[in-house]
């Protein structure tokens, strides 16, 4: 399995649990955090208020697809296979010899100029 194999298997992943804590939030204030008795400065579980949780969440699974899609990126021209399939057609068509001599002109025998 390459590199790059084992980084879109992450930025799945990252991006399915993004999905899931933005689903969870509600635009209006409500979402998960009126689910438990509402807003205010209830302690749950050690969290100060879930919305912070959720709000932080968020931004550091943005942050950890960021840098997956940026490091992926680097794995593709990691050297193994830098050819592409265009090169490889340019570099098959014969191209015309550049040694071959300029055309004279017949009536005077002189190159063109």
């Amino acid at each position: 399995m390459s590199t790059f194999s084992i980084f879109l298997i992450l930025i799945i992943f990252v991006a399915f649990l993004l999905v899931v804590v933005v689903m969870v939030q509600n635009p209006k204030g409500g979402g998960l955090s009126s689910a438990f008795g509402g807003g205010g400065t209830q302690q749950l579980g050690g969290v100060k208020k879930t919305s912070d949780f959720l709000d932080k969440s968020t931004w550091t699974l943005a942050a950890i697809l960021l840098a997956l899609i940026l490091l992926s990126n680097m794995s593709l021209f990691d050297g193994s296979n830098t050819d592409s399939f265009l090169q490889d057609q340019v570099e098959s068509v014969t191209l015309p010899s550049t040694d071959t001599p300029p055309a004279t002109d017949n009536t005077t025998g002189d190159t063109p100029e």
